[in-house]
């Protein structure tokens, strides 16, 4: 009996994740520098666990608000009322298992069989992959590649709109190039889902990780906030993950507005049933007081990105952008086109690992990324390793 065959088309289709892949080849070497994966390697702040262990002590382990406790909507609202300007309302804020569930959710809310999502590319494989998964059809439009940085053909991307076209994904500052989407740009892409009826699906996972040399003014990228009206068709995306190192509490959020909400509470119902009140506890004292840790951690990214860049220059070997926000650098090597062939020979002869840009379609298959939210001896280090192993091509 194939019982490969008789899943459905949708997920056994799917592609296995070359990101994955590498990583398997080589999770337990010893002595690797592991930068392939997209998380920096600081713990999560005690003060945020202590949150979480004071729930727990204080019994709270049962069944909770599908769309998250109060005080931590009121302190999502607090957030983006400071950050981005807008009116505080908790109505429009769902807290959800992780950035990956806001996704999946969004695309369950928007999309049908045989619908089509516009997206940039290379993008982060699950982007593509939520989209199958919901029976829709990824669109991707390539971003274009300068040494001085990746840019957005507007009139490219707008133009791949058609009769089917369901919704919009901006990813924003992007992962993995670190492109950020300007204000024209985000203007022109509301412009057209207004006059169209479409929905955008905005991550703004990254949008605090914007350096200083991007000459953003308020030190995050421009967003969709900063000129859309209440009504607009906009999602918003986000976790927890990133800003306050907490990948693996699995803990994001979705904003949306307001006249949707019961859908949303009704699809968290009926997928994870809400996330644990411990959990919530400890992501509203992130929000409230992890500013610091915050900083500590753009800064420390900052620091690293130009070690890294710096030395990669120097080697004329190597082409890249100095990425203006999230955490990644995007680079090809010259002479070496087949990038999971790169990544595995990397492994093998140098002991770093990095994700092959092949993981990232469209775009990406010259591609190297590297992560470097870590410590700055390990990216030194790495740095090193990778620049002899090249030098003695």
């Amino acid at each position: 009996m194939n019982h490969f065959q008789s899943l459905r088309p949708a997920a056994r289709d799917l592609d296995d994740s070359d990101i994955v892949g590498v990583m398997n080849e080589a999770r337990d070497k010893e002595g690797i520098i592991p930068l392939w994966v997209g998380e920096g390697d600081l713990p999560t702040p005690e003060f945020i666990v202590d949150a979480a262990n004071k729930s727990l002590a204080d019994g709270e382990t049962f069944y909770t608000w599908q769309r998250g406790i109060p005080d931590l909507r009121q302190a999502l609202a607090e957030y983006h009322a400071r950050h981005f300007g807008i009116p505080e309302n908790s109505e429009r804020f769902f807290v959800v298992g992780s950035g990956m569930q806001a996704i999946q959710l969004s695309l369950s809310a928007l999309v049908s069989q045989g619908d089509e999502v516009i997206m940039t590319t290379p993008c982060w494989p699950n982007i593509h992959a939520a989209t199958q998964l919901v029976g829709a059809k990824p669109v991707h439009v390539e971003l274009d590649f300068t040494e001085s940085g990746w840019s957005l053909d507007v009139d490219k991307f707008l133009g791949a709109v058609t009769q089917r076209t369901r919704a919009i994904f901006i990813n924003s500052p992007s992962n993995p190039t670190g492109w950020i989407a300007s204000e024209q740009v985000l203007k022109e892409i509301l412009a057209l889902a207004r006059m169209r009826g479409i929905w955008i699906i905005a991550d703004e996972v990254y949008s605090r990780f914007v350096y200083e040399d991007a000459g953003f003014p308020n030190r995050r990228s421009p967003s969709f906030y900063d000129f859309m009206n209440v009504d607009d068709r906009v999602i918003f995306v986000n976790t927890f993950s990133k800003n306050w190192a907490m990948t693996g509490w699995r803990a994001g959020w979705i904003s949306a507005p307001p006249e949707i909400g019961q859908v949303i509470e009704n699809l968290v119902q009926y997928s994870t049933s809400g996330v644990p009140s411990f959990t919530q506890r400890a992501a509203a004292v992130a929000l409230r007081e992890g500013e610091s840790f915050l900083a500590m951690q753009i800064a420390r990214a900052q620091s690293n990105r130009d070690l890294v860049c710096d030395a990669f220059a120097s080697t004329g070997k190597i082409k890249f952008a100095r990425p203006e926000g999230a955490f990644y650098l995007f680079f090809k090597v010259e002479g070496y086109p087949e990038a999971k062939a790169l990544a595995l020979r990397l492994i093998d002869e140098a002991n770093v690992g990095l994700s092959p840009g092949t993981g990232f379609y469209t775009g990406g298959d010259e591609y190297l990324r590297l992560c470097f939210l870590r410590d700055p001896n390990e990216i030194q280090e790495g740095v090193n390793r990778i620049v002899t192993w090249l030098n003695d091509k």
